[in-house]
């Protein structure tokens, strides 16, 4: 009876290549499923939220673009760029990767996100504390934070996953790669004892 492995080799060595740019296409691409339609929930409430004012009457327009408003409301460091962090990670790396598929997009979008969400929690808290004459935070303020957690925690669903899928990948390629030289080493020296492969 012949081995079940006869003819691997050959095999494995033609198409190896393949295998190789194969793996590393899928392992470039995300599919976050069902995540999707709430990431893009997310982003559209983060879209709603910069029309809605962020604090007195600054809408988070304004907070962008550092208006007349925004200076009128006392708008301070932290939400300025909470405000930034939100537009240029919720939403535009967010959907550039919902559309594109790359894994590095969305750890892009990730990273950001994650980093406007704290500064999201510091700029509620920086409106809560303001001097007496200037107002507190708004629905939008709250609306764009609480969209950009949301936003975070699910592309962190999504980025780990496949992470953990990409290094099961990588891990049975270099089985796959080890049983191959394994073979290779026996077929060449097969009755040297020394052989590392024995």
């Amino acid at each position: 009876m012949q081995p079940m492995t006869e003819g691997f080799d050959e095999y494995f060595d033609e198409y190896k290549d393949d295998l190789e740019v194969a793996e590393r296409r899928v392992a470039g691409e995300i599919d976050p499923g069902a995540r999707a339609l709430v990431i893009a929930i997310g982003v559209f409430a983060l879209l709603v939220a910069f029309v809605l004012p962020f604090t007195g009457s600054a809408r988070g327009l304004d907070v962008i673009i550092y208006s007349e408003a925004a200076i009128r409301e006392g708008v301070t460091l932290p939400l300025r760029v909470f405000a930034w962090l939100a537009l240029v990670f919720g939403i535009g790396f967010s959907m550039l990767a919902l559309l594109t598929r790359r894994w590095v997009v969305a750890w892009v979008a990730l990273a950001g996100s994650t980093v406007a969400a704290f500064l999201g929690m510091l700029g509620v808290w920086s409106r809560q504390t303001a001097p007496e004459q200037y107002p507190g935070p708004h629905i939008g303020l709250i609306l764009a934070w609480v969209a950009v957690a949301v936003v975070t925690f699910h592309w962190a669903r999504a980025v780990w996953s496949r992470t953990s899928v990409q290094l099961a990948a990588e891990e049975r390629r270099r089985q796959a790669i080890a049983q191959q030289q394994t073979r290779k080493l026996l077929d060449e020296f097969p009755d040297d004892p020394d052989n590392p492969a024995r």
